[in-house]
Protein backbone atom coordinates (compact mmCIF):
# COMPACT_ATOMS: atom_id res chain seq x y z
CA UNK A 1 0.00 0.00 0.00
CA UNK A 2 2.11 3.48 -1.51
CA UNK A 3 -0.31 5.85 -0.25
CA UNK A 4 -0.37 6.34 3.76
CA UNK A 5 -4.31 5.86 5.04
CA UNK A 6 -5.12 9.63 6.55
CA UNK A 7 -6.62 9.41 10.18
CA UNK A 8 -8.48 11.89 11.79
CA UNK A 9 -9.51 11.84 15.47
CA UNK A 10 -12.41 13.58 16.75
CA UNK A 11 -12.22 13.50 21.15
CA UNK A 12 -8.98 13.59 22.91
CA UNK A 13 -9.77 11.91 26.13
CA UNK A 14 -7.95 8.54 26.68
CA UNK A 15 -8.97 6.40 23.40
CA UNK A 16 -7.89 9.27 21.17
CA UNK A 17 -4.73 9.70 23.10
CA UNK A 18 -4.04 5.81 22.52
CA UNK A 19 -5.10 5.84 18.61
CA UNK A 20 -2.44 8.99 18.44
CA UNK A 21 0.18 6.52 19.77
CA UNK A 22 -0.75 3.64 18.23
CA UNK A 23 -0.79 5.13 15.07
CA UNK A 24 3.62 4.66 15.63
CA UNK A 25 3.05 0.91 14.84
CA UNK A 26 1.20 1.03 11.92
CA UNK A 27 3.64 1.97 9.10
CA UNK A 28 0.76 2.56 6.55
CA UNK A 29 -0.87 5.11 8.79
CA UNK A 30 -0.75 9.02 9.02
CA UNK A 31 -2.65 11.12 12.01
CA UNK A 32 -3.27 14.17 9.81
CA UNK A 33 -5.28 16.22 12.69
CA UNK A 34 -7.16 15.83 16.01
CA UNK A 35 -10.62 17.84 16.71
CA UNK A 36 -12.26 18.84 19.40
CA UNK A 37 -15.18 20.70 21.30
CA UNK A 38 -12.43 22.45 23.53
CA UNK A 39 -10.32 25.10 22.63
CA UNK A 40 -7.65 24.02 20.34
CA UNK A 41 -5.08 26.52 21.34
CA UNK A 42 -5.04 25.06 25.02
CA UNK A 43 -4.63 21.82 24.23
CA UNK A 44 -0.83 19.79 24.22
CA UNK A 45 -0.65 16.39 22.20
CA UNK A 46 1.53 13.32 23.03
CA UNK A 47 3.07 13.67 18.87
CA UNK A 48 2.89 17.22 18.46
CA UNK A 49 -0.43 16.70 15.99
CA UNK A 50 -2.34 19.83 14.72
CA UNK A 51 -5.37 20.38 16.85
CA UNK A 52 -8.66 21.83 15.22
CA UNK A 53 -11.88 23.11 16.57
CA UNK A 54 -14.56 20.50 15.81
CA UNK A 55 -16.41 23.80 14.00
CA UNK A 56 -13.81 23.38 11.45
CA UNK A 57 -14.46 19.34 10.95
CA UNK A 58 -16.89 19.77 7.89
CA UNK A 59 -12.90 21.57 5.89
CA UNK A 60 -10.93 18.25 6.29
CA UNK A 61 -13.59 16.35 4.41
CA UNK A 62 -11.20 15.47 1.74
CA UNK A 63 -8.18 15.75 3.44
CA UNK A 64 -9.25 12.44 5.75
CA UNK A 65 -9.81 8.67 4.55
CA UNK A 66 -10.95 7.49 8.01
CA UNK A 67 -12.41 9.65 10.85
CA UNK A 68 -11.98 8.10 14.75
CA UNK A 69 -14.77 9.08 16.64
CA UNK A 70 -13.22 8.92 20.45
CA UNK A 71 -16.28 10.44 22.33
CA UNK A 72 -18.45 8.67 24.69
CA UNK A 73 -21.49 5.88 24.01
CA UNK A 74 -23.68 7.93 26.90
CA UNK A 75 -24.30 11.41 25.37
CA UNK A 76 -21.54 11.80 22.41
CA UNK A 77 -21.42 9.08 19.91
CA UNK A 78 -25.77 8.61 19.40
CA UNK A 79 -25.12 12.45 18.28
CA UNK A 80 -21.94 12.15 16.32
CA UNK A 81 -22.24 8.71 15.08
CA UNK A 82 -24.89 9.47 12.34
CA UNK A 83 -23.61 13.66 11.97
CA UNK A 84 -19.89 12.53 11.38
CA UNK A 85 -20.63 9.41 9.01
CA UNK A 86 -22.38 11.44 6.33
CA UNK A 87 -19.05 13.17 6.04
CA UNK A 88 -16.38 10.97 6.73
CA UNK A 89 -15.70 7.37 6.81
CA UNK A 90 -16.00 6.47 10.42
CA UNK A 91 -15.29 4.52 13.13
CA UNK A 92 -16.62 4.19 16.67
CA UNK A 93 -16.79 1.73 19.62
CA UNK A 94 -20.21 2.64 20.42
CA UNK A 95 -20.67 0.03 23.78
CA UNK A 96 -24.21 0.41 24.92
CA UNK A 97 -24.87 -3.02 23.54
CA UNK A 98 -28.81 -2.79 24.29
CA UNK A 99 -28.74 0.19 21.75
CA UNK A 100 -26.44 -1.13 19.02
CA UNK A 101 -29.72 -2.08 16.60
CA UNK A 102 -31.04 1.02 16.56
CA UNK A 103 -27.71 3.13 16.57
CA UNK A 104 -26.67 0.93 13.39
CA UNK A 105 -29.55 1.65 11.31
CA UNK A 106 -29.32 5.55 11.90
CA UNK A 107 -25.45 5.44 11.42
CA UNK A 108 -26.23 3.13 8.13
CA UNK A 109 -29.12 5.43 6.71
CA UNK A 110 -26.43 8.49 7.43
CA UNK A 111 -23.62 6.76 5.62
CA UNK A 112 -25.30 5.59 2.70
CA UNK A 113 -26.36 9.34 2.17
CA UNK A 114 -22.81 10.69 2.06
CA UNK A 115 -21.67 7.65 0.76
CA UNK A 116 -19.24 6.61 3.50
CA UNK A 117 -18.34 3.31 5.35
CA UNK A 118 -19.33 3.56 9.25
CA UNK A 119 -17.92 0.83 11.24
CA UNK A 120 -19.55 0.76 14.53
CA UNK A 121 -19.45 -1.16 18.11
CA UNK A 122 -15.60 -1.64 17.23
CA UNK A 123 -13.42 -2.88 20.27
CA UNK A 124 -12.61 -5.91 22.56
CA UNK A 125 -16.66 -5.96 23.25
CA UNK A 126 -18.37 -5.04 21.46
CA UNK A 127 -16.05 -6.29 18.82
CA UNK A 128 -13.70 -9.20 19.38
CA UNK A 129 -15.04 -10.61 21.64
CA UNK A 130 -18.64 -10.30 19.52
CA UNK A 131 -16.31 -12.45 17.00
CA UNK A 132 -15.47 -15.02 19.64
CA UNK A 133 -18.97 -15.31 20.47
CA UNK A 134 -20.47 -15.86 16.91
CA UNK A 135 -17.72 -18.24 15.77
CA UNK A 136 -18.41 -20.38 19.69
CA UNK A 137 -22.02 -20.50 18.70
CA UNK A 138 -21.70 -21.96 15.28
CA UNK A 139 -19.16 -24.17 16.34
CA UNK A 140 -21.00 -25.76 19.61
CA UNK A 141 -24.93 -25.44 18.53
CA UNK A 142 -25.70 -27.24 21.65
CA UNK A 143 -24.44 -25.13 24.40
CA UNK A 144 -24.25 -22.32 26.39
CA UNK A 145 -22.36 -18.38 25.91
CA UNK A 146 -20.85 -16.95 28.40
CA UNK A 147 -19.40 -13.42 28.67
CA UNK A 148 -17.08 -12.55 31.40
CA UNK A 149 -15.71 -9.36 31.76
CA UNK A 150 -12.81 -7.64 34.54
CA UNK A 151 -11.25 -7.04 36.68
CA UNK A 152 -10.80 -3.66 35.17
CA UNK A 153 -11.76 0.13 34.31
CA UNK A 154 -14.88 0.10 31.93
CA UNK A 155 -14.19 3.18 29.99
CA UNK A 156 -18.60 3.64 28.92
CA UNK A 157 -19.41 2.91 32.53
CA UNK A 158 -17.06 5.49 33.84
CA UNK A 159 -18.07 7.94 31.57
CA UNK A 160 -21.24 7.86 32.30
CA UNK A 161 -20.71 7.94 35.81
CA UNK A 162 -18.77 11.54 35.00
CA UNK A 163 -21.48 12.53 33.06
CA UNK A 164 -23.93 12.76 36.49
CA UNK A 165 -24.40 16.31 37.72
CA UNK A 166 -22.13 16.93 40.92
CA UNK A 167 -19.50 14.24 39.98
CA UNK A 168 -16.11 15.58 39.39
CA UNK A 169 -14.26 12.82 38.59
CA UNK A 170 -14.79 9.23 39.22
CA UNK A 171 -13.68 5.52 37.49
CA UNK A 172 -15.35 2.04 37.49
CA UNK A 173 -14.39 -1.33 38.12
CA UNK A 174 -16.10 -4.43 36.56
CA UNK A 175 -15.46 -7.07 38.34
CA UNK A 176 -16.64 -11.07 37.82
CA UNK A 177 -17.80 -13.31 40.15
CA UNK A 178 -15.26 -15.96 40.62
CA UNK A 179 -18.16 -18.66 41.76
CA UNK A 180 -20.06 -18.04 38.74
CA UNK A 181 -16.89 -18.53 36.22
CA UNK A 182 -15.94 -21.76 37.95
CA UNK A 183 -19.08 -23.39 37.29
CA UNK A 184 -19.24 -22.46 33.63
CA UNK A 185 -15.57 -23.52 33.27
CA UNK A 186 -16.90 -26.41 34.81
CA UNK A 187 -19.63 -27.57 31.84
CA UNK A 188 -22.66 -27.16 34.53
CA UNK A 189 -24.20 -24.85 32.12
CA UNK A 190 -26.18 -22.77 34.80
CA UNK A 191 -28.53 -20.30 34.18
CA UNK A 192 -27.42 -16.63 35.42
CA UNK A 193 -28.36 -13.36 35.74
CA UNK A 194 -25.85 -10.56 35.11
CA UNK A 195 -26.20 -9.61 39.32
CA UNK A 196 -25.09 -13.26 39.40
CA UNK A 197 -21.51 -12.88 37.24
CA UNK A 198 -20.52 -9.45 37.50
CA UNK A 199 -20.48 -6.56 40.88
CA UNK A 200 -19.50 -2.65 39.74
CA UNK A 201 -17.60 -0.94 41.88
CA UNK A 202 -17.59 2.78 41.54
CA UNK A 203 -14.75 5.63 43.01
CA UNK A 204 -15.88 8.74 42.90
CA UNK A 205 -15.36 12.12 43.54
CA UNK A 206 -17.62 15.06 43.98
CA UNK A 207 -17.68 18.61 43.29
CA UNK A 208 -18.01 21.36 46.24
CA UNK A 209 -21.61 20.87 47.67
CA UNK A 210 -22.48 17.98 45.79
CA UNK A 211 -25.36 15.37 47.76
CA UNK A 212 -23.65 12.14 47.97
CA UNK A 213 -26.84 10.15 48.86
CA UNK A 214 -28.09 11.69 45.76
CA UNK A 215 -25.89 10.68 43.29
CA UNK A 216 -25.03 6.81 44.87
CA UNK A 217 -28.96 6.38 43.98
CA UNK A 218 -28.64 7.72 40.77
CA UNK A 219 -25.53 5.36 39.99
CA UNK A 220 -27.25 2.40 41.53
CA UNK A 221 -30.44 3.48 39.19
CA UNK A 222 -28.94 4.06 36.18
CA UNK A 223 -30.82 2.07 33.07
CA UNK A 224 -28.41 -0.25 30.99
CA UNK A 225 -25.05 0.64 32.86
CA UNK A 226 -25.95 -0.22 36.83
CA UNK A 227 -29.61 -0.43 37.88
CA UNK A 228 -29.14 -4.89 36.85
CA UNK A 229 -26.11 -5.00 38.77
CA UNK A 230 -24.72 -5.01 42.52
CA UNK A 231 -23.30 -1.72 42.69
CA UNK A 232 -21.11 -0.34 45.33
CA UNK A 233 -19.90 3.50 45.16
CA UNK A 234 -17.16 4.86 47.44
CA UNK A 235 -16.50 8.58 47.63
CA UNK A 236 -12.95 9.39 47.68
CA UNK A 237 -10.84 12.78 47.28
CA UNK A 238 -8.94 13.83 43.81
CA UNK A 239 -5.96 12.71 45.74
CA UNK A 240 -6.94 9.22 45.95
CA UNK A 241 -8.08 8.82 42.68
CA UNK A 242 -5.09 9.81 41.31
CA UNK A 243 -2.95 7.73 43.13
CA UNK A 244 -4.83 4.72 43.44
CA UNK A 245 -6.77 4.82 39.97
CA UNK A 246 -4.94 6.59 37.86
CA UNK A 247 -4.19 3.46 35.07
CA UNK A 248 -7.03 1.67 32.89
CA UNK A 249 -6.09 -1.97 32.77
CA UNK A 250 -9.23 -4.67 31.71
CA UNK A 251 -10.12 -7.66 30.51
CA UNK A 252 -12.19 -10.77 30.14
CA UNK A 253 -13.45 -13.89 28.77
CA UNK A 254 -15.91 -15.38 26.73
CA UNK A 255 -16.85 -19.14 27.17
CA UNK A 256 -18.85 -21.41 25.15
CA UNK A 257 -19.74 -24.52 27.27
CA UNK A 258 -21.39 -26.74 24.75
CA UNK A 259 -21.52 -30.66 23.91
CA UNK A 260 -20.98 -32.86 21.00
CA UNK A 261 -21.67 -36.79 20.38
CA UNK A 262 -24.61 -39.19 19.49
CA UNK A 263 -26.47 -38.63 22.54
CA UNK A 264 -24.25 -35.00 23.14
CA UNK A 265 -22.59 -37.17 25.90
CA UNK A 266 -19.20 -35.10 25.32
CA UNK A 267 -18.27 -31.94 27.14
CA UNK A 268 -16.47 -29.53 24.74
CA UNK A 269 -15.49 -26.02 25.96
CA UNK A 270 -13.96 -22.85 23.86
CA UNK A 271 -11.91 -20.07 25.86
CA UNK A 272 -10.74 -16.96 24.62
CA UNK A 273 -9.47 -14.29 27.15
CA UNK A 274 -8.01 -11.33 27.40
CA UNK A 275 -5.83 -9.03 29.87
CA UNK A 276 -5.22 -5.42 29.03
CA UNK A 277 -2.94 -3.30 31.51
CA UNK A 278 -3.98 -0.41 29.21
CA UNK A 279 -8.00 -0.82 27.96
CA UNK A 280 -7.43 2.39 25.93
CA UNK A 281 -4.56 1.73 24.21
CA UNK A 282 -5.33 -2.43 23.12
CA UNK A 283 -9.20 -0.79 22.33
CA UNK A 284 -7.32 1.53 19.72
CA UNK A 285 -4.89 -0.72 18.09
CA UNK A 286 -8.14 -2.73 17.09
CA UNK A 287 -9.79 0.58 15.73
CA UNK A 288 -6.79 1.05 14.01
CA UNK A 289 -6.51 -2.39 12.35
CA UNK A 290 -10.19 -1.85 11.26
CA UNK A 291 -9.73 1.18 9.62
CA UNK A 292 -7.16 -0.43 7.81
CA UNK A 293 -10.06 -2.78 6.23
CA UNK A 294 -12.67 0.04 6.08
CA UNK A 295 -10.61 2.06 4.20
CA UNK A 296 -9.67 -1.03 1.70
CA UNK A 297 -13.85 -1.70 1.52
CA UNK A 298 -14.26 1.90 0.53
CA UNK A 299 -11.49 1.46 -2.00
CA UNK A 300 -13.81 -1.41 -3.78
CA UNK A 301 -16.92 -0.03 -3.42
CA UNK A 302 -18.74 -0.26 -0.61
CA UNK A 303 -20.67 1.80 1.96
CA UNK A 304 -23.33 2.04 4.61
CA UNK A 305 -23.02 0.95 8.28
CA UNK A 306 -20.97 -2.00 8.73
CA UNK A 307 -19.78 -4.34 12.45
CA UNK A 308 -17.03 -6.57 12.90
CA UNK A 309 -19.13 -9.14 11.75
CA UNK A 310 -18.67 -8.17 8.17
CA UNK A 311 -15.02 -7.83 8.09
CA UNK A 312 -13.08 -10.85 6.88
CA UNK A 313 -9.60 -11.31 9.32
CA UNK A 314 -7.19 -10.75 6.25
CA UNK A 315 -8.16 -7.34 5.38
CA UNK A 316 -6.79 -6.03 9.07
CA UNK A 317 -3.49 -6.81 8.44
CA UNK A 318 -0.35 -4.99 6.48
CA UNK A 319 0.49 -7.70 5.22
CA UNK A 320 -0.85 -9.34 1.93
CA UNK A 321 -2.59 -12.52 1.16
CA UNK A 322 0.38 -14.85 0.36
CA UNK A 323 2.43 -13.33 3.03
CA UNK A 324 -0.69 -13.84 4.89
CA UNK A 325 -0.98 -17.93 4.16
CA UNK A 326 2.63 -18.34 4.12
CA UNK A 327 3.04 -17.05 8.12
CA UNK A 328 -0.19 -17.67 9.64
Amino acid sequence: MDKKIRIGILGYGNLGKGIEIGIKNNSDMELVAIFTRRDPDKISTITGTKVVSIDDIENWKDKIDVMMLCGGSATDLPVQGPKYSEIFNTIDSFDTHHDIPEYYKKVDESAKKGNNIALISVGWDPGLFSVNRLMAECFLQNGNTYTFWGKGVSQGHSDAIRRIDGVKNGVQYTIPIDEAMNRVRNGENPELTVREKHLRECFVVLEDGADSKKIEEEIKNMPNYFDEYDTIVHFISEEELKRDHSTMPHGGFVIRSGKTGVENQTNQIIEYSLKLESNPEFTASVLLAYARAIYRMKQNGDVGAKTVFDIAPCMLSPKNKDEILKIL
